[in-house]
């Protein structure tokens, strides 16, 4: 019996240092955690905006050319009304010839405005990645979570506001 109350109270001994000093309390005890809403960070940035600005323009342009080459294919059409059966078909080959064009046209600039687009987007990322890490380094945080990842956190955990003022003011200076 006395052997069974020393594993009792042992036992409880135990429980009660495992709840006090458990690995999650102590490994708590050093965390400084915030969170940083990356989109918002990334549509907020005025350099993101610029290169909005800039891709947009560019496809605008693009989309001039390929308004005007589709213009030339209409005009072709409507030029095989008067024409004879011979060089209605000399016409449909030159008309296919230009839908051709065309297309490879479309598939060309698209592939090219998305690596484009893409690069901007991986160039900034890294950007808005490198001052966040800088930040956290400077606050001494262990971590900074994407808030898109969080189910909740206290609003004063967020620094979103902050990294979007350091990135802002960064690219105003230069």
């Amino acid at each position: 019996m006395r052997s069974g109350v020393k594993i009792v109270i042992l036992a409880a001994v135990s429980v009660f240092f495992l709840l006090i000093f458990s690995p999650a309390q102590l490994f708590a005890a050093d965390l400084k955690i915030a969170h940083a809403d990356v989109i918002r960070i990334f549509e907020g940035y005025n350099k993101t905006k610029e290169q909005n600005k800039i891709l947009e323009e560019e496809t605008n342009k693009e989309k001039q050319q390929r308004d005007g080459m589709v213009m030339q294919i209409r005009k072709m059409k409507d030029e095989m009304d008067v024409l004879s059966q011979a060089a209605k078909e000399k016409k449909q080959a030159e008309i296919d010839e230009k839908i051709k064009q065309l297309q490879e046209f479309d598939q060309r600039v698209g592939l090219s405005l998305r690596q484009k687009q893409e690069n901007v987007m991986r160039d900034i990322l890294k950007e808005i990645e490198q001052i966040v890490e800088k930040y956290a380094q400077d606050n001494g945080y262990t971590m900074i979570i994407n808030t898109r990842t969080l189910v909740y956190s206290q609003k004063q955990n967020d620094i979103t506001d902050k990294i979007l003022e350091i990135l802002n003011s960064k690219a105003k200076n230069k």
